[in-house]
């Protein structure tokens, strides 16, 4: 099946970019003179390992069915990125490992020249990201895409979730916030151009921080209430007769040379 490209959700005219997985990673992204249009694909909050099957009874499936909808669609993109929370957090160093390794043979079945991966606090929190660096390079990196520049920053992987001075909130009683982000966004505020695209929130979610918006993508293993919205965080229960509700991928358009990013959400196929 082939999934047409649909009309983009218009956004606020804005150009430079940010990844972030909430509490992990980031790219900043600052416009080059060479100026092209691009599109690429936002994929998040995978968590492959985690059982439960009165959130998510597919919970193996989910993320192969992202891939064939991606593999499917009837343009491919410039490049796709994961958004943090590759895999489940778990105790076991052997089995954060093979939960790595089983992240990678689905991952690699995608049809596109270039993945970009980042961290989320459940891939290397636990062990300052040793393991997560060993499958998928560093926690911080640069990359350049048709003038549009690019900086992946950590926030995961010390402990206190700060991204630190090195390297220069949505709802902190859910840990919802990154402890030094006030420095973060200071430091962008000088662009006037900055588009912010996130996971670790398990749903969509747009704001402003002054002149920057935020954009939260929804995840691919199961949904979470709205911020404050129920006594404490936790996944919204599987609805059999919506199952794939509140789960997803977004295509996102770079009209770069007038400083403006469209979004399109996508839902995960059923059966």
């Amino acid at each position: 099946m082939e999934i047409d490209r649909r009309d983009f959700m218009k956004l606020a005219g804005l150009g430079g970019i940010v990844f972030a997985s909430g509490l992990g990673g980031r790219i900043l992204g600052a416009t080059r003179p060479k100026q092209e249009d691009f599109y690429f694909v936002q994929l998040s909050d995978t968590h492959i390992g985690f059982e439960g099957p009165k959130v998510n009874p597919d919970a193996k499936g989910t993320l192969k069915k992202a891939v064939a909808a991606v593999n499917s669609l009837d343009q491919k993109p410039d490049f796709i990125v994961f958004t943090g929370d590759l895999t489940h957090t778990t105790d076991d160093a052997n089995e954060r490992r093979s939960r790595m390794t089983q992240f990678q043979d689905i991952a690699g079945q995608l049809n596109v020249k270039t993945v970009h991966y980042m961290a989320g606090e459940h891939d290397a929190a636990l062990d300052r990201g040793d393991a997560y660096q060993e499958f998928f390079g560093k926690l911080n990196y640069t990359f350049d895409h048709k003038g549009v520049h690019f900086i992946v920053l950590d926030n995961v992987s010390d402990p206190g979730a700060i991204v630190g001075e090195t390297q220069l909130k949505l709802y902190p009683q859910w840990d919802w916030a990154t402890v030094d982000a006030k420095g973060v966004i200071d430091s962008l505020m000088p662009y006037k151009s900055v588009t912010v695209f996130y996971g670790h929130i398990h749903q969509e979610h747009h704001y402003m921080t002054g002149h920057i918006a935020h954009h939260a993508a929804k995840s691919l293993m199961f949904p979470l209430p709205a911020p404050g919205s129920a006594p404490k965080r936790a996944p919204i229960p599987w609805d059999a007769a919506a199952p794939y509700k509140g789960l997803g991928y977004r295509e996102i358009e770079a009209d770069v040379k007038t400083a403006r990013y469209e979004i399109s959400e996508l839902a995960i196929p059923g059966d």
